[in-house]
């Protein structure tokens, strides 16, 4: 199993500075993505924590796999799935401790989405709207589900079509990293087959750019930087109103 990787990201057409990171840890088979919020550099801060405590924790359970867990395995999940949204639970109290305890940090938060790639499976977790879409045959499917109040709104089946266009809150995330001592994580677990490409991405991306939009620019380019490239100038064309981080990753049998 080998795994190719590509990740860009852009501060967009109308902030001043990026709040977004991305990780790309090689050795683990792990990449992710996580969009900040808060005041004035917060949410940077807090998305780069987030990817840093999730990579530290992959690193020593990968040196020390008799190492003491920060929280409890839910009996319902394998190791992988533990492994994952434990990590992601650690990376929340890191963020909502220093947010506990720093007044210029208060409120700060982050989404994350993460893929890691074992030999049986790739799971994806996360936590946000941020999302993981996985590119097959030529067609995208979106793996995770939006925590947000519009996909709230959807699954209750309470607005029109244009009520959705116009929908006055589409950036009001109902679950995110920091946010409360502890967060329920999602986790999926999707069976790869060879040359399938998961996209990992802010809502920079998923707000500005269709599915089929990116589905037809992973259809026409092969190359996972430039791919990365044309996801992210498609979202600035259209107005680039957020940060914008797209992270490619194609899955290789052998």
């Amino acid at each position: 199993m080998r795994i190719e990787v590509a990740g860009h990201t852009h501060v967009g057409m109308k902030r001043n500075h990026n709040e977004d990171n991305y990780l790309i840890l090689t050795d683990e088979n792990l990449c992710c993505v996580a969009d900040g919020m808060g005041g004035h550099s917060s949410g940077e801060i807090a998305s780069k924590i987030a990817v840093e405590e999730l990579a530290e924790f992959f690193r020593m359970t990968s040196r020390d796999q008799d190492a003491t867990w920060p929280f409890k395995m839910d009996k319902a999940r394998n190791y992988d799935e533990n492994r994952l949204a434990t990590g992601i639970k650690l990376a929340n109290k890191s963020i909502f401790d220093k947010a506990s305890t720093d007044q210029k940090y208060k409120g700060m938060g982050t989404t994350i989405v993460s893929v890691h790639f074992t030999d049986a499976a790739a799971y994806v977790g996360h936590v946000g709207d941020s999302r993981v879409y996985f590119f097959r045959q030529g067609v995208l499917r979106q793996v995770t589900e939006d925590h947000s109040l519009l996909n709230d709104y959807l699954k209750a089946k309470k607005l029109t079509p244009e009520e959705i266009e116009n929908f006055p809150h589409k950036n009001v995330i109902v679950r995110a990293l920091g946010m409360k001592d502890t967060v329920a994580v999602d986790v999926a677990k999707v069976e790869p087959q060879q040359g399938d490409i998961f996209l990992l991405c802010s809502d920079g991306l998923s707000g500005m750019v269709t599915d089929p939009q990116m589905q037809d620019i992973l259809t026409r380019t092969s190359e996972l930087e430039k791919a990365c490239s044309q996801l992210i100038d498609m979202a600035n064309a259209a107005g680039g109103n957020d940060n914008v981080t797209c992270v490619l990753a194609r899955f290789h049998a052998n």
